[in-house]
């Protein structure tokens, strides 16, 4: 099957494009000798784990169901952080992980002996209250209230004894520089204490393989820490492994006029794109432009109930038609791991596009799926 012929909705993963940002991953490994792995809260796409365990260090889990998926497909290093844990989960986490990352102090004291009775890693994850984005609170780690990490107010040096290592995530799709003035937070309030650690993890965010992005100064953030604490680096990035290689096809089920040409597909930004309303995130669409770019503009939508579920307002060549396809790119993070059937919305297939260029159907979801979830 080649990429015309996939099913509408499709998410299509490309795993050519998914390699070469896993080449660029390792060779930041290679240069630095940190390790890296996969925060499978943004793409949790398991029949690639092979692919993705040649180039790195393992996974990061949020919770039991991850880290077992984590275990299972890729069987590497296995990271969970949570901001507090289940009594009924924690033994069979400790099990399953290498790294058990604590959000508080009180996780600490209630656990941190069963994961070293096991032989396993205790993280605990601190909160340098040093937000370094604008207009995504949402996303903010470092957000006025946020319920993540330690803050330097409730930082308890005597229990450090049984903490091996520092953990902070601060970043939402930033660069380098970021993660720089980022450091200089940590080591002002915390510094002291990181010759004590074996190992610092600098969470998520990092957008290393976005175009221009200054792969230099984070090498160097990177071996300042080796270097000036002798501490052993790792990051868990979610969105880099799989930035711009997935898109989601779908198809034109009818227009209309209200005010402003609209078109309805089959596919819904509630219910298959949540980040267009979450962030909000206007996704690029093939063929497209912005409003007054191209003579024909139309306001995208879905087929759910919600009057909010609009993907964006795009302008094309030509006319749309009923049976248009059309091609949404950047759709492989935060979208499987976050779609839902509102409405009862099937959820969309997901493919698989080799270096062939064919497709490859790995799951098709059916009304089994949807009644499924609520019986």
């Amino acid at each position: 099957m080649k990429f015309e012929q996939v099913p509408t909705p499709s998410y299509v993963v490309d795993e050519v494009l998914i390699e070469n940002n896993l080449k660029i991953l390792h060779g930041v490994m290679e240069r630095t000798g940190c390790k890296i792995i996969l925060a499978q809260k943004a793409f949790s796409m398991f029949s690639l784990y092979p692919l993705i365990g040649k180039y790195l260090s393992g996974t990061a889990a949020s919770g039991l169901y991850e880290a077992k998926l984590g275990h299972e497909e890729m069987g590497k290093e296995n990271h969970v952080f949570s901001p507090a844990y289940r009594e009924d989960e924690i033994d069979e986490i400790i099990e399953l992980c290498d790294h058990v990352v604590f959000n508080s102090f009180a996780q600490v004291e209630k656990y941190a002996d069963k994961v070293r009775a096991a032989g396993k890693s205790v993280g605990l994850r601190i909160n340098p209250e040093c937000s370094t984005q604008e207009g995504q609170e949402i996303y903010d780690p470092c957000a006025r209230g946020c319920r993540f990490g330690v803050t330097l107010k409730h930082f308890k040096p005597k229990l450090l004894d049984k903490i091996d290592g520092i953990h902070f995530h601060t970043l939402c799709e930033q660069d380098s520089d970021a993660l720089a003035i980022t450091l200089e937070a940590v080591e002002e309030k915390f510094g002291q204490w990181l010759p004590q650690m074996k190992w610092i993890n600098f969470g998520g965010g990092h957008h290393i393989t976005r175009d221009g992005y200054n792969i230099e100064l984070l090498e160097s953030c990177i071996t300042r820490m080796q270097e000036k604490y002798g501490l052993e680096v790792y990051l868990e990035p979610g969105e880099a492994i799989a930035y711009r290689a997935g898109f989601l096809v779908t198809t034109v089920l009818e227009t209309l006029e209200n005010g402003m040409e609209l078109a309805i597909l089959d596919t819904s930004a509630s219910c298959h794109m949540p980040d267009v309303l979450e962030m909000p995130y206007r996704p690029p669409l093939q063929n497209s432009g912005v409003v007054g770019e191209k003579p024909y503009a139309y306001r995208l939508g879905g087929p759910t109930c919600l009057a909010g579920d609009v993907i964006g307002d795009y302008s094309f060549d030509q006319p749309l038609a009923v049976g248009d396809r059309l091609v949404f790119e950047d759709m492989a993070i935060y979208s499987m791991v976050k779609n839902n059937t509102f409405n009862g919305m099937a959820l969309p297939a997901i493919v698989l596009q080799d270096a062939n260029g064919d497709c490859r159907i790995q799951k098709q979801f059916s009304y089994e799926d949807f009644k499924g979830r609520l019986s």
